[in-house]
């Protein structure tokens, strides 16, 4: 049967002590988990798309709560942005874009009527 004893010895216990905090390497990642989305947007680039989904992800969950404090927004909004950059680069697969012939208002003339 095992004894009811405290077997630890105080002499080994060591007092916790704080980590240094790091430098300021949060603000260059949330930068360009910002950015990336609208380089994606701009060029329709599908792999600049993915790159700063999985980026803005990996920026989220790697967030310390000083950077939670000192950050303007907040990491599921770069993930947010990532996810429309993506939703904005594969439209053209599900809703595609009209010819420019067949475009129109409805306040344009009617076209000609071929002899």
């Amino acid at each position: 049967m095992a004894s009811k004893k405290d077997m630890r010895r105080p002499d080994l216990i060591i007092p916790y002590q704080e980590p240094v905090a790091k430098g300021e390497t949060g603000e260059l990642q949330s930068t360009i988990a910002s950015t990336l989305p609208m380089a994606a947007i701009f060029m329709r680039n599908r792999y600049v798309g993915w790159a700063a989904f999985v980026f803005s992800i990996q920026t989220w969950l790697g967030e310390s709560e000083e950077s939670k404090k000192s950050s303007s927004t907040p990491g599921y909004f770069s993930v947010g942005m990532a996810f429309m950059s993506l939703i904005v680069t594969y439209l053209p697969i599900f809703l595609p874009p009209q010819p420019p012939f067949l475009r129109g208002s409805a306040t344009d003339a009617p076209p000609p009527v071929p002899a």
